[in-house]
This record gives C-alpha cells, structure tokens and sequence, in this order.
C-alpha cells in the first residue's frame, strides 16, 4: 500500500497494468472479463486505436485552453452531435445547449443549477424544491446527494444534504400488486409524484430528476410501459422541470443512445458521463432544451455556474472519437443485440436459482436481483455482506461485475449489474454467464 487514499483502504487492490478489448490484467498476468464497464463506463472496451489516436493528435494540438476565455474545436463538434440527438424529435427546433462537465455527479448538479436560475429568469423566485425518488443515485457532489434515494450512500452525510421530498420508485418486482395492470401500476406509482408536488406546493418545486433505468442502487430497474409518459404530463400540468439522469443508462448503453427514446418523452434536461467518453477521458454533459438557455441568457446574460475543466479539448476529442465508433461500427445495433442474447442466456442458466429472484434491464444494462426467498422476494439480509462477497469471488475467477445492496428497501437486498463493453462476440457471453455461475456456487446466501 502505497501514499494513495483508497477507496477502501482494508481492501488488497490487484495492480492493473494493461487493457485490451473485453479484458484487464493486473502485474501478476491474471485476466479479467470486463463484465460491467468498471461501472457501466467501458463501452467500448479497452485500447481502442481510434479514441487513442484521437486523444493523442488532439494533445499534440492543443491539450487545455480555458473556456473562461476560448472555445475549441472539438467542444464544437460533440456539442453540436449531441444536441442534433436531443433535437431528433422535434424537427421544427433545433436549439438544445450542452454544457460539458467532468463526471456524472458534476452533470446532475449542473441540471439543478441550471433549473433553479431558469425558473429565476421566469420570475419565479420561490421555485428550488427539486424532487427525486427513493432508491435512486445522482451523484456524490452535495446537491446531487440531496437529490439520491440511496440511503447507505447519504448516511454519513445526512447533516449536509438538503431535506427533498422523495417519491416511490417505479419498481414493477416488488410493488406491483396482483390486482392492478401493468399500466395501472405506472399510474398509481406515477401519481405520488403529483402528490409530492402538490404537498410542497407547485410554486417551490423545481424540478424532477429521475434516472431513466435505474442503476446502481436497485440494478437495472427500467420503468413500466407508460410511466414516464404520464410523469412529463404532470411536470408540463405543474411548470415542474423533468430531468432525467442517463448517466448511466445513456449514450447507447440501453440499445438507443437515449434511454428516454424508448419511453416516448423528452426531458427538459439530460445528463450524460460514463459511456460518453467510453473510460478513455473523464467526461460529463447536461443538455438543456433550447427555452432553458434563452430564458438565463435573455435575464442574466450568463449561467451562474461553472468548474475549471469545463469543454476541455483533450476530453471532448476522446467523445467525438467514441461517437464515431459507435456510429461507424453499428454499435447501438450490437447492443440490442447482445443484450438480448446475454439476458436470454442468464434466464436459462439461473431460471431455477433458488437465490435469484429478477432478470431483468435493457441493451446492456442488466440486473440480477438476489433473495433470500423468491417466493416471498425477501431481500438478502445485509449483515451477510454479500455485495462484498460477489465482487471478492468474481475477481478471483477472473471476472469484473458490479454487486450493490440495499435492493430491497434501503438496507436489506442485493443485487449484481452487468454493463459489459458493446464489442462483446457470443463467446464472451458464454465466458460471462460461466464464470458468474461459478461466482454465485462459491458465495453464502443464508
């Protein structure tokens, strides 16, 4: 252990030293299976020439200039691919703004920002609530933790964070009832939003951020059909701004770039990071519709916001070269694709676990609930710290996945996510699901 402060600093960290498409290798030679993209970030897995190159004729160029005074090319460039994205939809506009940031946390902290000043610039001053939902992450910055539902990573700091009202989840496995729809089920759940807005008093809320698929906290939880249908419905009922997070869920991870194109909605704002400079640059992005920008630029003349390393080049040629492969080489189809296979081969493999209770995501983004009973779907109980176990016995049979907790309400529940790179061949599937199935013999569930 050397001068760094770790993550975990009780935890023994394997030296990785080299990258080379769906593996890693540490200094002793042992290879990994990349399994989830580190945390849904490796989407195209490791040493890809073209970003490579990108990045370094980009360096050679002009590595930093401050966007305080410059702008620069390649900020231009992805800027101007991303928003025509955002815009698909609405062919009589074309006017979304990004704003470019370092990380996923710093993005969800821009939308906030970016909506309290909006509704500012409109006159109304009292909004700032922003509401969000229980067992949801945006981020570790202050704000974006006010906005996250993921009780273990709030504890510590519950004294710093904002009190916002939080709403229930659209989690179909453990809260639809027998009785109702599927549609019904994405009313009911839908309406507490309304509810919250209703009991704050639409006058102080802001905003409502909601990650489109829910990651890291409940793995890979997409909505009911419907459900965000009926939320923007309640936002444009209520002037309440609707963002949705695609930190994790975006640029291409769920088979579109989007994830909010499968929903049939336009959010006010989305947020980018991970897969949108694929692992090769830290990266984030916010994209606010075109009447967000004019309402702060026509009242203030500026956005009162801003980081040291706002559209640096280096990072934003690494993006433009990622969205050229995923373009070039087809990959928004590979996902669908390989998604569909992967998640087909786990409901085979695991159909009859007794500890698996959920298959479920979209594209490449993937959940395995775990219970201790899948009868009565009771969530594994925390003290058997079994996140903790699954990652120690992947790692040892040579595979990369991400386990989380607090599944089933908070605190009890667990689960594994899987967000592999899009280059992923049938064989790596089969490697996947056998070593995952190794992993899941070696472990204790009671």
């Amino acid at each position: 252990m050397g001068s760094v402060f770790y993550r975990n600093p009780l935890q023994d960290y394997p030296m990785v030293v080299r990258g080379e498409g769906v593996y890693l290798y540490d200094a002793d030679g042992k290879q990994y299976l990349d399994g989830s993209g580190g945390a849904a970030i490796s989407c195209l897995g490791h040493g890809n020439r073209v970003v490579i190159d990108a990045i370094k004729a980009q360096a050679e160029k002009l590595a930093f200039a401050h966007t305080m005074f410059f702008t620069n090319q390649p900020q231009e460039e992805l800027a101007e691919k991303l928003a025509a994205r955002f815009d698909a939809g609405h062919a009589d506009k074309r006017d979304a703004r990004v704003y470019f940031l370092s990380g996923g946390s710093e993005a969800n902290e821009t939308a906030i920002k970016l909506a309290r000043q909006y509704w500012l610039s409109q006159g109304f001053d009292k909004k700032y609530l922003v509401i969000s939902r229980r067992q949801s992450y945006h981020g570790n910055t202050l704000g974006a933790l006010s906005a996250s539902g993921n009780l273990a990573r709030r504890k510590v700091y519950g004294p710093l964070l904002h009190d916002w009202p939080k709403v229930d989840p659209c989690y179909e496995y453990r809260h639809r009832r027998a009785d109702e729809s599927e549609r019904e089920y994405g009313a009911r759940v839908a309406g507490t939003l309304e509810d919250a807005i209703l009991s704050a008093g639409a006058e102080n809320v802001s905003a409502f951020i909601a990650e489109s698929i829910v990651g890291a906290t409940l793995g890979a939880v997409p909505a009911v059909e419907g459900y965000f249908r009926t939320i923007r419905d309640i936002c444009d009922r209520h002037n309440v701004l609707l963002i949705l997070d695609e930190v994790m869920a975006g640029c291409g991870r769920s088979g579109t770039y989007f994830a909010f194109e499968q929903e049939g909605v336009t959010p006010d704002i989305v947020t980018l990071a991970k897969g949108l400079g694929g692992g090769y640059q830290p990266i984030g992005a916010a994209i606010a519709r075109g009447f967000i920008h004019a309402g702060i630029v026509d009242a203030f003349g500026a956005f009162a916001h801003g980081h040291s390393y706002v559209g640096h080049a280096t990072v934003a040629a690494a993006g433009l070269a990622v969205m050229q492969v995923l373009e070039e080489e087809h990959l928004l189809e590979a996902v669908r694709n390989t998604g569909e296979l992967l998640r087909n081969r786990l409901r085979e493999v695991f159909a009859g676990h007794a500890y698996v209770g959920d298959i479920r995501g979209r594209g490449l983004l993937i959940g395995i609930e775990l219970v201790e009973d899948r009868a009565t779907k009771s969530g594994i109980r925390r003290e058997l710290g079994l996140p903790g176990a699954l990652r120690t016995a992947a790692m040892e049979n040579g595979l990369i996945c991400y386990p989380g907790g607090g599944t089933a309400g908070g605190d009890d529940g667990a689960h594994i996510l899987l967000a592999p790179p899009f280059i992923y061949q049938p064989q790596h599937i089969d490697e996947l699901v056998s070593k995952l199935e190794k992993t899941l013999q070696q472990v204790s569930f009671v």
